[in-house]
């Protein structure tokens, strides 16, 4: 591996540098810089090939509760096929409780319900909203109406004073 400094780097020294941002080392990205040298732009492209590889990488010094949902996501994928021998196996080497993972997979699996269920909503409010709207403009138009007609009520008057006279006068 070439980094943009030209430096090389060893397959073997990548994938370590890269198993550390993983749980349950989950070192972050700039104390591995500083301690190894390596820059932090390469550290987070080396991070992001292995989340594309469908590796849970944090690699943000935090404990698995502030890990981002792509990282909670591909550790769901990771375990969902297996039994729970493998599970508690994968949860010792990664340093998490198969709750999170449960809770995780959860949230996961519900994701596209909630999304539904508030376009559902959305569209409710949208059409109260356009029932609203036209309502209003149902009396908007009344009210101009009714003002035109006071408007040509008042220059009739005005016009029949004028051809007339006026009343109030005699």
């Amino acid at each position: 591996m070439k980094s943009r400094n030209g430096i090389r780097y060893s397959q073997e020294q990548k994938e370590a540098i890269v198993k550390r941002m993983m749980p349950p080392n989950n070192e972050s990205v700039a104390k591995i810089a500083k301690e190894e040298g390596i820059t932090e732009v390469t550290l987070y492209k080396w991070r992001k090939e292995a989340r594309t590889a469908g590796v849970a990488t944090p690699g943000n010094g935090q404990t698995s509760d502030k890990w981002n949902s792509q990282d909670k996501f591909l550790v769901v994928m990771e375990t969902f096929a297996m039994n729970e021998s493998e599970i508690a196996e994968y949860c010792r080497k990664k340093g998490l409780y198969r709750e999170q993972i449960d809770a995780w997979k959860s949230v996961c699996l519900q994701a596209n319900g909630q999304a539904f269920d508030q376009a559902k909503q959305l569209n409710g409010a949208l059409k109260e909203e356009q029932k609203r709207a036209k309502q209003l403009e149902k009396e908007l138009q009344k009210k101009e109406k009714a003002l035109a007609e006071a408007a040509a009520l008042l220059l009739l008057r005005k016009k029949a004073q004028a051809i007339w006279g006026d009343d109030e006068e005699e």
